[in-house]
């Protein structure tokens, strides 16, 4: 198919060992040839041996980024590379390829520059844990409060976009450290067009989360709920809001 040509996949991987294999593998069935990069965020596992026999391109920090960090590396790697569209893909095998084809379709067909992956448009199963649906029921609100846009899974790392928002992400600052409601906000008040599809996604089967523990998803809570409060302060003020 012509349209991987353009199309980049980045999978920032972690200590996925156990899981990196199945999303490679998936997008090469679906995508066939399709332009792939890892971003190994200096794991301490096997991940890197599992990348070389797979034969995945893919970049090694040589230190500890963290999933932003990796995600804007990628990122920053499509721009210098002059890629019109990157899928963000998961390494634990939760995101499946065939339902980025509806992300890679719909950025073609919309004129959207981001489409969000949500498992909750519509009823696709998806088990979300009480505490996680509660942050996201309230990441939704205060975007539709900032923007006058529902954005029902402002959480999902499963998107695409195209060549204007691969440039801007590139940029350092640009890209907060967990970019997520807040980063979503910014966006659409930048003028940016955000949608959504529905698309299903399976539960991570190894490995530990990013948002994995107690103090980790505390920090995330807080930050991009501070992130979303300054947005408004700087929305009422007349001020542009970077760097949240």
């Amino acid at each position: 198919m012509d349209r991987e040509k353009s199309l980049l996949f980045v999978i920032p991987v972690y200590n996925e060992e156990k899981n990196i294999r199945r999303p490679v593998e998936d997008i090469r069935h679906v995508f066939g040839d399709a332009d792939i990069i890892a971003v190994n965020d200096n794991s301490s596992d096997g991940t890197i041996q599992v990348l070389k026999e797979l034969g995945v391109n893919y970049l090694n920090l040589p230190l500890n980024l963290g999933y932003s960090g990796a995600v804007q590396t990628g990122i920053i790697y499509a721009n210098r590379n002059n890629y019109d569209y990157v899928i963000q893909f998961d390494g634990d095998g939760q995101h499946k390829a065939k339902e980025a084809v509806k992300l890679y379709d719909g950025i073609l067909t919309s004129g959207s520059n981001i489409i969000i992956g949500s498992r909750f448009l519509d009823n696709t199963g998806y088990k979300h844990p009480f505490f996680r649906k509660i942050g996201t029921a309230l990441f939704s609100f205060m975007i539709k409060v900032l923007t006058g846009k529902k954005i029902t899974d402002p959480t999902s790392g499963f998107q695409i976009q195209d060549k204007k928002t691969i440039k801007k992400y590139s940029i350092p600052g640009e890209y907060p450290e967990f970019p997520d409601a807040n980063l979503i906000a910014r966006m659409i008040l930048e003028g940016y067009v955000v949608s959504e599809v529905s698309c299903e996604m399976a539960e991570r089967t190894d490995g530990v989360s990013m948002h994995a523990g107690i103090i980790k998803p505390i920090k995330y809570a807080i930050k991009c709920t501070y992130s979303l409060l300054l947005i408004g302060i700087f929305k009422l003020f007349g001020r542009k809001s970077k760097n949240v």
